[in-house]
């Protein structure tokens, strides 16, 4: 091994060591079929839940799938084999529940009363303002 390997293979150890200590991290996973909530137990003794519907790959799954997700790594990540779709913590921790295309296709799909009568507002006026230059 020559020298430059081996200051790059400690850089790289000790990127992971750094990462492990501030991202989040899981130490335990499972879906609750009551809640209908993926529930993540994370090592600093935090707990965060999310529907499935929400995520890239588990929108369709039903509640046996869910049911068999596993650990990724150091508890970086999400997987479940069945539908082949996986999920960073990190990622999941900061809203972002599939690639950016996906999550472009998703943005704003939320409907409300308020939302609905703004946009019957903005039609009834032609639409949205034009942006001043």
């Amino acid at each position: 091994m020559t020298e430059l390997t081996k200051v790059q293979i400690d850089a790289a150890l000790q990127r992971g060591r750094a990462a492990r200590q501030l991202e989040p991290r899981a130490a335990a996973v499972r879906y609750d079929q009551q809640m209908g909530r993926v529930v993540v137990e994370l090592t600093n003794g935090c707990t965060f839940a999310f529907p499935p519907r929400l995520a890239q790959g588990l929108e369709n799954a039903s509640e046996a799938q869910l049911a068999q997700v596993e650990l990724l790594g150091a508890g970086s990540g999400l997987h479940w084999e069945a539908l082949d779709a996986d999920l960073s913590i990190p990622g999941l921790m900061a809203g972002l529940f599939g690639t950016r295309g996906y999550m472009a296709r998703h943005a704003g799909q939320a409907t409300s009363s308020a939302k609905a009568a703004a946009a019957r507002s903005n039609g009834a006026k032609g639409g949205c303002p034009r942006k001043s230059a």
